[in-house]
């Protein structure tokens, strides 16, 4: 038996690169997934790709910023599979590397939207669900900008801290009802991430990037894959509030 057998877990954001990784991998842990996702080309690929190789995958079109579309993949989730287990909260959005003097508010705005409120959403639905089901796992994926102040963008960076805090916030209030609330905090993992981003604000891109020869190395969507894995199965059944960082120890130095 797989380490997620029979759990129902909703990825957004699973359409592609770490989100795609982490519904595979938790697929192939015995998991029925649903790819939850903006691009409808991306997560139907991505559903049928899945069920071919023989896994329960369901796909729902999700914009994260509006509560409506929240609403109904949690609904359709519940319609579909009969409950939700495991939520990961993946989808979201760069920021142009701006820096705070050169911050545009429409970069601003979308950052935080999707970012901050789409997790905060997310979040608020499926509470009720868990605490109706005896429990429940959620998976924030935040990043090594959320645990350091110079790593990003001065929105995006804003963003994961507000991740991290609604992470530990989390933990603690529901934790005695079987709740377990934790982050991954990716650096640098080799996905069209950074290389889809336009409009890069110059002097935020090199301030952000002044200490990253000293990465030992990138990761892998595999790596992120691994851990998401870990959060979300009772190999951690100890573990609650925590964002952890993924970055082969660069933010160590």
């Amino acid at each position: 038996m797989g380490k997620l057998q029979n759990k129902v877990a909703i990825v957004t954001g699973s359409g592609a690169g770490i989100g795609k990784e982490i519904a595979r991998k938790y697929a192939q842990e015995g998991a029925k997934v649903v790819i939850a996702d903006f691009n409808e080309d991306a997560l139907n690929a991505t559903v049928t790709e899945f069920n071919k190789a023989g896994f329960e995958a369901f796909g729902v079109k999700v914009n994260v910023a509006l509560e409506e579309d929240i609403q109904k993949m949690m609904a359709n989730t519940v319609a579909h599979f009969g409950r939700i287990d495991i939520l990961v909260n993946n989808a979201g959005v760069g920021d142009n590397m701006q820096a705070a003097a050169n911050v545009e508010d429409e970069v601003w705005q979308r950052v935080m939207d999707i970012n901050v409120s789409g997790v905060m959403r997310a979040i608020r639905q499926v509470l009720p669900i868990f605490i109706e089901n005896g429990g429940g796992t959620i998976v924030n994926m935040a990043s090594i900008a959320g645990l350091t102040g110079g790593r990003g963008g001065l929105a995006y960076t804003t963003a994961k801290h507000a991740v991290v805090g609604m992470t530990k916030n989390i933990a603690s209030h529901y934790g005695s009802q079987n709740i377990r609330c934790n982050a991954i905090a990716p650096a640098h993992v080799e996905t069209g991430f950074a290389a889809a981003m336009t409009n890069v604000d110059p002097f935020g891109m090199q301030q952000s990037v002044r200490g990253v020869q000293l990465m030992p190395k990138a990761g892998q969507v595999s790596d992120i894959a691994n851990i998401a894995l870990f959060l979300a199965s009772e190999d951690s059944s100890l573990i609650n509030g925590v964002a952890l960082a993924a970055d082969a120890g660069w933010s160590a130095y």
